[in-house]
């Protein structure tokens, strides 16, 4: 079954110089097809967002059922079960547990010599939170863009996301923006939405950050409209990497594996081990499952096209091309995963040891599941609460604390050749 899946298995040293690249990152062709999209829809507006939804969504909608309603979003609650609405509540309750903590981390004073300095948050006016939609319904992604929005205090928070050939969004989907306060949804997908958000349209007012994760066309627009909007984070098709001994199970490997496979044709999932047995039972493992799997299709395209399983001769060298290639998730199954864990540098979450799948920061752990992919963990953080928020530090200086500076102040801004700097703190004390 293994062999049918062509997954590319081999050896760290027969890698080829860029193995790490993601194509979809920085596809030509991909940002001019997108750059097109964005072009038509701040010219065009809303009949852009009509025409580019029924051509690829295959809805029919009128402008003036773009938005989604209140009767609508009524009607998503008879859609959904209590237990999946309670799922959704506590999955809020941990985000937003954990996102007051981290905004807790920042709120600082300090006073010293007369001069007190604080650190204040001040949220950003308004948010626009992209929803992927078509194959899967991402309710977990409105949940974990939207409530560290509104934790942060923002008081606008959209919500774009794809409608289905009926011409409506998932309930789960508009149970879930409502459950988390966002004050407007639009059915409206793709490259189509990122442009809409940034550059408004009749319907839709412009915001003034976009986040969320996507697939590769929406990746792109995000990055192309960064120029005049903010972004969070390059978050494109998903990713994994597990880094494992021979002390890993290979049939729990190659099931993680399969779960970050099953979003999407353009997923990424890899395995990375010391143990050449270990590799070759994952295989035979990924073959088996994936056989049978729900998302069979998806999950099979997937593993033959960015699936891959390679062998190192060391810990250290296993950690080295992790580094390299800088995971969205990096799952560490091995003797001492937290000794492993203290030497990854690039990487959007990490999971200790056999019980911290994916699944368990997707949706339970309270950590943000929007994380930076296509190796952008290089430099980019997963998205948090801090992301909506400017940071303003408030200064406030007493006589005797500006007086101690004084000299100091003259001596740099003589260096720099700014006088009137100087000027400016000396005349408070000719008075």
């Amino acid at each position: 079954m293994s062999s049918q899946l062509q997954i590319k298995i081999c050896k760290a040293s027969a890698l080829p110089a860029d193995w790490h690249k993601r194509t979809h990152v920085t596809d030509p062709k991909i940002a001019e097809a997108v750059n097109v999209i964005i072009t038509t829809v701040a010219e065009k507006g809303d009949a852009a967002l009509i025409e580019y939804t029924e051509k690829f969504d295959k809805a029919q909608l009128k402008v003036e059922s773009l938005r989604v309603t209140h009767q609508e979003t009524e009607a998503a609650y008879r859609l959904v079960s209590d237990e999946q609405i309670a799922a959704i509540k506590l999955m809020k309750t941990k985000v937003s547990t954990f996102e007051n903590l981290v905004l807790s981390q920042c709120k600082l004073q300090t006073t010293s010599d007369g001069i007190t300095v604080r650190n204040v948050l001040k949220p950003i006016e308004s948010i626009g939170c992209y929803a992927p939609g078509g194959q899967a319904a991402y309710p977990s992604t409105v949940v974990m863009t939207a409530v560290p929005a509104k934790t942060a205090g923002v008081p606008r928070v959209v919500v774009c996301s794809p409608p289905t050939a009926e011409g409506t969004v998932n309930p789960l989907v508009l149970v879930a923006a409502d459950l988390c306060g966002v004050n407007e949804v639009y059915k409206v997908g793709g490259a189509q939405a990122i442009a809409a958000l940034a550059y408004g349209t009749e319907t839709i007012k412009p915001v003034q950050k976009i986040v969320g994760p996507g697939n590769r066309y929406v990746t792109a627009a995000k990055i192309l409209v960064s120029k005049d909007v903010a972004i969070d984070l390059p978050a494109g098709p998903s990713e994994v990497l597990v880094l494992a001994d021979e002390t890993a199970d290979p049939q729990l490997v190659a099931l993680d594996m399969v779960s970050q496979a099953e979003h999407g044709a353009d997923s990424v999932a890899g395995l990375i081990t010391t143990s050449e047995q270990l590799a070759s039972e994952v295989a035979v493992w990924l073959g088996k499952i994936a056989a049978s799997a729900e998302r069979g299709a998806i999950v099979r395209e997937a593993l033959a096209e960015q699936g891959f399983i390679i062998t190192c001769g060391s810990i250290a060298e296993m950690v080295a091309l992790a580094n390299v290639f800088a995971p969205e998730h990096v799952e560490i199954v091995t003797r001492r995963p937290a000794e492993v864990a203290d030497r990854i540098t690039s990487a959007g979450v990490i999971l200790l040891g056999a019980y911290s799948p994916v699944a368990l920061s997707d949706y339970g752990s309270g950590t943000n599941h929007v994380l930076p992919t296509g190796g952008f963990g290089h430099a980019f953080s997963g998205l948090s609460a801090l992301d909506f928020v400017r940071r303003v530090s408030v200064v406030e200086s007493s006589r005797e604390g500006l007086l101690r500076l004084r000299r100091h102040v003259q001596v740099l801004t003589e260096a720099e050749n700014l006088p009137n700097h100087y000027l400016a703190v000396e005349a408070r004390f000719a008075k």
